[in-house]
């Protein structure tokens, strides 16, 4: 999908220009909001995540419901992970 920054929430939007503008630093970034390297890291690694959901081109209507839940933040990324994969388990069950 080539307009994936248009399905990510505002917040993470929010915090991809804080990073860019930090030239990538996620020292600067943490500084920034006041908090640890880890805690950056951990959300730069979930809007990766969100960003790779948006990416993927399912043509199973379920799971693109999925990722747009999570993409607007109703479930998280591991409860969809989870979700897709007893659909898909059960998809080739049949």
């Amino acid at each position: 999908m080539d307009n994936w920054y248009q399905e990510i929430p505002e917040e993470d939007m929010n915090f991809i220009k804080k990073f860019i503008l930090a030239s990538g630093s996620l020292k600067q970034v943490a500084k920034d909001y006041s908090v640890s390297y880890p805690t950056v890291r951990l959300r730069l690694d979930e809007v990766i995540k969100k960003i790779g959901l948006i990416e993927k081109k399912y043509e199973d209507p379920f799971i693109v419901n999925v990722m747009r839940m999570v993409t607007s933040e109703e479930i998280t990324y591991a409860a969809a992970k989870q979700i897709i994969s007893l659909y898909e388990k059960e998809k080739n069950n049949e």
